[in-house]
């Protein structure tokens, strides 16, 4: 007994003090951030303070998905039609939403893994954890051209960084980190392949009916009727096959 209360004295003398919140909005500090996450991640997560407020790194992680969100769109340029296009350039306004409202749902996750795995932190480190991971979001966004090694990148770092975090924050073995993200980043890599691929399989489809319908308004409504023939059985036609495949 007397030795648990020692560690937890230890652990609060050695933490570091939460900073003072600056009440200004500093693109360098956020940038020095990320950087050492992505370049250093053992080191950020042992210097970083576990409470502070939630301000901060809300912040951190919209930068983070605005700056993917810019990237996606830059790669829409290059990769998509117009509908596509447009919805590339919208993920700037909706990635930091969803991303911000996507982090307090991670880290209630991760801290019930956590508390799980026999750790005595709370909410507001769990959250503080996860969105420092969200560096690796523009990352992923930039290798996000070449098909499925985003997703990959994304996973395997972002598994990595929750062992830093288990071991570093959290005082958890790494061995047992490592088997518990280990099993749960496979787990979302396969998800997240999967997601890909149908997203990818729905792309191609929606750019070879905007090829089908160019200049239809000019059509005559026999050729009208014949090219929406054409396209519905193209579209019985992929069902048929992901049906085989399935």
């Amino acid at each position: 007994m007397e030795s648990e209360e020692q560690q937890q004295q230890q652990q609060q003398q050695t933490e570091p003090p939460a900073p003072q919140s600056q009440g200004t909005f500093d693109i360098n500090r956020v940038i020095e951030q990320a950087r050492e996450v992505l370049t250093n991640p053992a080191g950020f997560y042992r210097d970083m303070p576990g409470s502070g407020g939630f301000t901060e790194p809300v912040i951190f992680v919209a930068v983070m998905a605005v700056a993917t969100g810019i990237i996606a769109a830059v790669w829409s340029l290059f990769t998509s039609g117009h509908g596509f296009l447009a919805a590339g350039f919208a993920g700037i306004i909706i990635y930091p939403i969803f991303a911000v409202i996507g982090a307090f749902i991670a880290a209630a996750i991760l801290f019930v893994i956590w508390k799980l795995m026999g750790s005595e932190r709370d909410y507001e480190t769990a959250f503080r954890c996860w969105s420092a991971a969200t560096a690796v979001y523009p990352v992923g966004a930039l290798l996000s051209i070449i098909p499925y090694i985003g997703v990959m990148v994304s996973v395997a770092w972002g598994t990595l960084l929750m062992i830093e975090a288990s071991v570093a924050v959290h005082q958890r073995e790494r061995r047992t980190a490592m088997i518990v993200f280990g099993i749960l980043g496979g787990l979302l890599l396969i998800s997240n392949i999967s997601s890909e691929y149908a997203s990818r399989q729905m792309a191609d489809r929606m750019s070879e009916m905007s090829r089908q319908f160019e200049g239809f308004e000019d059509m005559s409504s026999e050729e009208a009727g014949r090219q929406i023939g054409e396209f519905l059985k193209g579209l019985e036609e992929g069902a048929k096959k992901d049906g085989d495949e399935g």
